[in-house]
Parts: structure tokens; C-alpha cells; sequence
């Protein structure tokens, strides 16, 4: 989605670029942190046939994370050397292995909030405190699928609007996510190390979504559509496929994409999501430029491939 942020969500996009700057001087590897007990819930059927989320396999470090300290310091200094500033955060469910680039800013999520829209929609759903019609199913899975900023309205205004994230951040934990301070959606706050654990733990089930509701996101997530209708930018479509769909170009990916101009003079740019067959990684780049739209696309996916040059993890 395309949007021009409220002076105060450029205040907060420019102190986050600043902390990240400031943070970006060496790689963190950190182990998993500890994950906050949530209540057990009641499992209702899915919306929808959907696949059960696979076993992982057993827990061997990946040979692709041997070094990615380094190639993700490499991708840091090339993209600052285009004007971007990007932080990044890449989770081995498996080892629990977080690699970072060590950059420990905030910034606004603008579509990728729709994974909290979604998931506090179907916990409601799992409870029985909500339907969904057959036209409001088509628009959640057109929210996920296709980014459609209609449908995160109507689900935004319908569930409560910021109580939605603070909902979500108490269930999961998430320390460096926000509410807006100005109630619109795109403008909430986090971090790419927040998002990871968000992934993690809702995949997991240990942040109260039921495992055939996370389904539901998941397959969403996975038929991510090449465009996304935007009518604020020339011909009302944006492309989705920077970042980790055109860098981790040789693995099945599911990915939640969020994008936004102008924070200052900046382009922004989040790709989130989960790779691999077995979803047994995560992933979660930002990156803020000022230039063009098509060359901060090229800048957030040039950086993912010099991560993982072969394509894959």
C-alpha cells in the first residue's frame, strides 16, 4: 500500500532510521528467547480445507547460516552505500539461531500489519465471538493474498482498530510493537526481531491462535499474488516480489510485503515472511531509501540475495 505517513510517524520513521544507523555497526547472534505461556483455547475447525502445518525436521544447524553474520554486515554496507538503510532479522526455528545485522531500530509496518488484523480476527473467529460471511472471506483472503487495503479498513474499524495490536502485542509478547498514535493502521510501529518472534510463535501456537487458524494465514501467505492493487501510484497496482520472493528466488516462501512513500524523503519498504518446505525459517527486512520505487525495490532484494547468494537457505 501507498501512503503518505502523518508528520508524527515521520518523527518516529526518522528516530528508528537514526537508532538503526547507530546500531548497524556489527552482527548479534542470539539464542530463542523465552516464550510467554498463553492459556489453551478451544480448536474449532478452520475456515476452509486447509493443510495442517508440517513437522519440522530434527534440529541440525543450517549450513547456510555459517557466515551470515558477515554476509548480512556486507549487505548493510552495500545498501548504505545506496542511501538505504535496512535492518534485518533471519530465525532458525529449528537451532533457535537469531542472526542480525545488529540494527535495532522501529519502523511503520504500513501492510504488514495485516497479519495482526488477521490474527486477531480469527482468534475471534476460533471463539465463536464472530462469523465470517462468504464476501468478508473473500476479503480477508484478498487482504493477505493481494495486500488490499480495503478489506484491512473494514477489518481494522470492525475489530476495534488499535485495540487490535494491543491485543496482539499482550498475546505475544511483542516489545518493540505500537499501536498508531494516530489510529490508522499502516502507521503502527515494530521491529524486524518482533516480527520474527511474531512469526515464530504464531506458527508454534504459543501465542493463542490456534494451529488451524495459523493454517489459514499461512496459505494465505503462500498464494501471495505478483501485484497489489494501490490507487495511489500510475496504473492502481504495485509489485510485492522484492525483497525475500526475487531473493530467496529457489525456495517456496509465504510472505506478508508492506511498502510505503514518503517517511521524509524516504521510501520504505518490510518483507516478512516464512521460507523453506518445512517453514523452519523467518525472515524480516526493512529497508528506507531515498530514491525511486523501483530502485528501492532492487535495493531491499539486491540485500537479500547477498545474504544467501545461492537463492536458497
Amino acid at each position: 500500500m501507498f501512503r503518505r505517513p502523518s508528520k508524527l510517524l515521520t518523527v518516529i520513521a526518522l528516530a528508528a532510521t537514526t537508532a538503526t544507523v547507530a546500531g548497524g555497526c556489527g552482527a548479534r547472534v542470539y539464542g530463542t528467547p523465552p516464550v510467554p505461556a498463553s492459556p489453551p483455547l478451544t480448536v474449532v475447525a478452520p475456515l476452509g480445507s486447509m493443510a495442517p502445518l508440517p513437522e519440522a525436521p530434527p534440529d541440525e544447524p543450517s549450513a547456510a547460516f555459517s557466515g551470515l553474520d558477515a554476509r548480512e554486515q556486507q549487505a548493510t554496507a552495500d545498501a548504505s552505500g545506496s542511501g538505504a538503510d535496512i535492518t534485518v532479522a533471519v530465525l532458525d526455528r529449528n537451532t533457535g539461531q537469531l542472526v542480525t545485522n545488529g540494527a535495532v531500530g522501529t519502523v511503520a509496518i504500513a501492510s504488514v500489519v495485516k497479519l495482526f488484523i488477521a490474527d486477531d480476527l480469527l482468534l475471534q473467529v476460533s471463539k465463536g465471538q464472530t462469523r465470517l460471511s462468504p464476501d468478508d472471506r473473500a476479503a480477508f483472503d484478498r487482504m493477505l493474498r493481494s495486500s488490499d487495503d480495503s478489506a484491512a479498513e473494514t477489518f481494522w474499524n470492525r475489530s476495534g482498530g488499535s485495540a487490535i495490536i494491543n491485543r496482539v502485542v499482550a498475546r505475544y509478547g511483542l516489545s518493540s510493537t505500537h499501536a498508531p498514535n494516530n489510529g490508522r493502521w499502516f502507521n503502527t510501529v515494530s521491529s524486524v526481531t518482533d516480527l520474527v518472534h511474531y512469526y515464530d510463535m504464531m506458527l508454534a501456537g504459543t501465542g493463542g491462535l490456534p494451529p488451524e487458524q495459523a493454517s489459514v494465514i499461512m496459505s494465505n501467505l503462500a498464494a501471495s499474488t505478483p501485484t497489489a492493487p494501490d490507487g495511489m501510484v500510475p496504473g492502481g497496482v504495485y509489485p510485492q516480489r522484492f525483497g525475500i520472493p526475487e531473493g530467496l528466488y529457489a525456495e517456496p516462501v509465504a510472505v506478508k510485503q508492506g511498502w510505503m512513500c514518503c517517511v521524509g524523503s524516504d521510501w520504505l519498504h518490510v518483507s516478512t515472511g516464512v521460507i523453506g518446505p518445512d517453514r523452519r525459517y523467518i525472515m524480516a527486512i526493512s529497508s528506507m531509501q531515498a530514491t525511486d520505487a523501483d530502485d528501492a525495490r532492487a535495493t531491499i532484494t539486491q540485500a537479500v540475495k547477498t545474504m544467501f547468494p545461492s537463492g536458497r537457505i
